[in-house]
Formats: structure tokens, C-alpha cells, sequence
């Protein structure tokens, strides 16, 4: 496993980073949750990537319960803060000084550790002032339950705006959590040069574009059962963008580029996205350990020029590059 900085600081992480946003306290059941989680640390994995909101906090006690007993230092553990949890009342959701405050409290006890390493913000809030938002983050780092703050799928113009009250605040963001995959690139046109110019990371989710990548959904052919596609408990509506014929033609191409390079499809995708040397580490999410295995190997992988172009000529059209989508991802009202 290779490791890489995160942002403009001094804190390294795996290339990467096991996440567990559909599977742990959903999906999967607890004892193969927790199998994945040992095939991560035995393939060198450090970095988890979890969030309050994923199976209405399930997700982070899942997790916590699979990593209890390991070195803490060791360990690198990421959550999140925005969505609706618990009964769904007017103040659990958003980024509010009370939602951030009580939000922290219940992760660091569900993840049964006594501080977070990255406590990101899971989508900007457009009902909260920043200012309130940024200084309660800031409240958070002093009290010393999170080491580092990040966001998620933040705009170009949102991350100029929380970097600059960070830092007056005396903290600094130095990260983000976007969808990237060779299929969506929509922050590589404003978001990734701004981040690089504000000394941000980007901790990219959906590498394999929930699997569409891997090449296992073919034109005119029936989704393998078990797969997200078959999911009826939200994995079919995240990939139903992904499954028109011509998109799945498309990735079938691809096959002989992996081939040529000694890699599977599920490789070639997840060391796609870290060829952009903006990105820090890519999160991976697995159902059984073999997945974990087979992606964690594409870290240290170099994709060479001429491959890189190959993909990008069959993919053609079907890639998603507008900057705007990004800034459609932020919900515009509150969840209740």
C-alpha cells in the first residue's frame, strides 16, 4: 500500500481508504461487514471512511465494532456530518452549531474512539451562515474530537469561501469528498484547480461508478444477481444512470486496456482516478474480501499516457464533465 499527503498538511493516509456507505448495517450483515474490514488492515488499508448518516449512524457502529482492538494510532477514521439522523426532527440535519455539536458527540461514541481524523462536512448547507457552520468545526478541532476538517461535494466558490473563514479561525480545510470516476469528472474543470491552489486533497467516492466499471453489467444481458443493479434498497437507483446499453458498451472497451496492463476492470478504474495527483486516496466499498483485495491493488499502479488516452476515446460521450452537477449535489431544502 502507498500512502499520500492529505491537503496542505502533515497527515498521510492510504492511497485506499475502505468506505462503508451501502453496505455496513444495510446491505451486508455485520459478520461479512466486519470480514471486509479485516481484509482492508491485512491489505494494508489504514484510512475508513464512514458517516453519521449512512444507515441512520448504523454504518458508524458497524465500523467501530470492527476496528475495536486495533492500535489507534494506526488508524486513520473519517466521518461525516449533514444528513438526517436519528427520529429526523428540525435540527438533525444541516450544519448548525447544535447538529455539529451533538453530531460529533454520537459518532466519536458509536466509532468507540475519543477523536475523529477527518470530520468532513457532507454537503454544504445553504440554510446555515458559514460563519456559524466553520466556527463550530473550529470549536470541534480545539476541544481535540476531530484532528482535521474536509467537506464534500463542495463547489469551486464554496471551498474559496470556507478555506478563507477557516483560516481566519485558525484551522484549515484540507479536504474534499467528491464523485470521480473515468465516467464522472465533473470537478476536474473548477474543483480540483481550486483545491490545488488552496492547498486541498480530493478523497474521491464511486471510483468504479457503483460497479459499472468492473465490466460485470453487459448490453442487452439481465444484472448478475446479488449485484447493486438488483439492490431494492437504494444500490439500483445510485447505478440506474450508468446502465443504458451504449454506456455499458462503452466500458465493455476498456477490457482489453486492463488486460493489456495486467489489471482487472475494477483496478483499472480505481488506479484511473489516482493518476490525478490531486487526488489523495480513493474509497473503495466491498461486500465480500475479495473485493477489498482486488482493489486495493491498484494502488502504486501507472496507468501510461498512451493507455489513458485509450480510455478517454471509448468512453467518448458517455463521460459527465459539467461543473455544475457538482453544485446540483447540495440539497436545496431540508430533509425532514
Amino acid at each position: 500500500m502507498d500512502y499520500r499527503f492529505l491537503g496542505n498538511s502533515g497527515f498521510k493516509i492510504s492511497e485506499i481508504t475502505y468506505g462503508n456507505w451501502l453496505t455496513h448495517g444495510s446491505q451486508v450483515e455485520d459478520d461479512a461487514a466486519t470480514a471486509c474490514v479485516r481484509a482492508a488492515l491485512d491489505a494494508g488499508i489504514t484510512t475508513f471512511d464512514t458517516a453519521d448518516v449512512y444507515a441512520n449512524t448504523r454504518a458508524e457502529t458497524v465500523l467501530g465494532t470492527a476496528l475495536k482492538g486495533e492500535r489507534r494510532e494506526s488508524l486513520e477514521i473519517f466521518t461525516k456530518v449533514f444528513g438526517p439522523t436519528g427520529p429526523k426532527g428540525p435540527n438533525d440535519t444541516g450544519l448548525s452549531r447544535k447538529h455539529i455539536t451533538e453530531s460529533v458527540e454520537g459518532s466519536l461514541r458509536r466509532l468507540q474512539t475519543d477523536h475523529i481524523d477527518l470530520y468532513q462536512a457532507h454537503r454544504f448547507d445553504h440554510f446555515t451562515p458559514l460563519e456559524e457552520t466553520m466556527q463550530a468545526f473550529a470549536d470541534v478541532v480545539r476541544a481535540g474530537k476531530a484532528l482535521y476538517i474536509g467537506v464534500s461535494e463542495w463547489t469551486a466558490d464554496q471551498l474559496r469561501a470556507g478555506s478563507e473563514l477557516a483560516r481566519q479561525l485558525g484551522f484549515q480545510l484540507i479536504s474534499n469528498q467528491p464523485q470521480y470516476s473515468a465516467l464522472w469528472r465533473v470537478i476536474e474543470g473548477e474543483v480540483v484547480p481550486t483545491s490545488r491552489e488552496l492547498g486541498i486533497s480530493q478523497v474521491v467516492w464511486s471510483p468504479i461508478a457503483q460497479g459499472v466499471l468492473t465490466g460485470k453489467y453487459v448490453p442487452g444481458q439481465q444484472a448478475p444477481e446479488g449485484s447493486r443493479a438488483t439492490d431494492d434498497k437504494g444500490g439500483k437507483d445510485m447505478i440506474a444512470r450508468w446502465m443504458s446499453d451504449d454506456v455499458l458498451g462503452r466500458v465493455q472497451d476498456l477490457k482489453p486496456v486492463a488486460s493489456d496492463l495486467g489489471l482487472s476492470m475494477a483496478q483499472l478504474a480505481v488506479a484511473w482516478v489516482l493518476q490525478n495527483d490531486n487526488v489523495a486516496t480513493a474509497i473503495i466499498g466491498a461486500s465480500k474480501p475479495e473485493q477489498v483485495h482486488d482493489n486495493a491493488a491498484a494502488a502504486g499502479v501507472t496507468i501510461p499516457a498512451d493507455a489513458m488516452a485509450t480510455i478517454d476515446e471509448a468512453l467518448g460521450d458517455a463521460v459527465v464533465s459539467d461543473p455544475a452537477r457538482t453544485h446540483d449535489s447540495s440539497p436545496k431544502q431540508r430533509e425532514a
